[in-house]
């Protein structure tokens, strides 16, 4: 068991790895003995995360600015990666979130919406999984194996207000990694996987203002959430990382197309 589960001295990349939830991950998979490969477009912040992560585990993390939105950038990327590591295990997508022109206020209606906005939240979490998906899983295809986790949401499973971009987008996250296990397996074989986590809520930069107010309190959005969830409380960012840790390693080896729910419940409650 503890070899089907070992993720030591594998490489993985993620990309959206300074953030909370990719920040989480990161830290995780380096205390388990794995070299990670920070995707970015702030050589700041990924300098900033790269210093937290080797006072943890020198030497196990590397730092490549990269637009995941740029094929030309990512086929770089795709070669270097190549040259200066023997494999490349595992892909996270954590690239994504949501801007305020996407972002419908309380007293606004869809007439409201900012399309502009709501074009550039599709494209970073839609295309920001599916472009560094199809480029960098040609070394998996070349190596016979891998394993890529995409990040699907609750927005993605029923209807959540206000946020219509970013749930038509992970939406298309949940088909598309479908889609791409299906490729990958039937034409390449059954040792590269492709599944996807579906966390619940969590709060993180990207949604701190909509769920908290500033003296720490819940939101009236909060609230209703809260009341949603049968675990009755926000996720802990390290809660996902057992669960990209079961799908990172041999010990979901017969396990493709699947979108797993981290979420305290809330999916399967109905309300009543």
């Amino acid at each position: 068991m503890n070899e089907l589960l070992s993720l030591k001295n594998k490489n993985y990349a993620l990309s959206g790895g300074t953030g909370t939830l990719g920040g989480s991950i990161a830290e995780y998979l380096v205390q388990n003995g794995a070299n990670v490969l920070l995707l970015g477009r702030s050589i700041d912040k990924l300098e900033a995360k790269k210093k937290e992560l080797d006072a943890i585990s020198p030497n196990s993390t590397h730092i490549y600015v990269v637009d995941v939105m740029d094929e030309d950038s990512l086929n770089s990327l795709k070669d270097t990666i190549e040259k200066d590591f023997d494999q490349l295990d595992g892909l996270v997508n954590l690239a994504g979130g949501n801007i305020p022109g996407a972002t419908l206020k309380p007293d606004q209606t869809i007439r409201d919406i900012e399309v502009s906005d709501t074009r550039k939240v599709v494209d970073i979490n839609l295309f920001g999984t599916v472009i560094p998906t199809t480029i960098l899983s040609e070394l998996m295809v070349k190596q016979g194996f891998g394993s890529v986790v995409n990040i699907s949401s609750m927005a993605a499973k029923q209807t959540i207000s206000r946020v219509l971009g970013y749930s038509m987008a992970k939406a298309a996250v949940d088909i598309f990694t479908k889609w791409m296990a299906n490729e990958l397996a039937s034409k390449h074989g059954d040792k590269i996987r492709v599944n996807a986590v579906a966390p619940g809520f969590f709060i993180g930069n990207q949604n701190r203002r909509l769920l908290t107010n500033e003296d720490g309190s819940f939101t009236d959005r909060g609230n209703s959430i809260i009341q949603n969830t049968p675990m009755g409380r926000f996720g802990d960012a390290s809660e996902l990382n057992g669960m990209v840790h079961y799908l990172l390693s041999d010990a979901s080896s017969f396990v493709t197309g699947s979108i797993f729910d981290v979420d305290g419940g809330f999916n399967s409650f109905s309300g009543v």
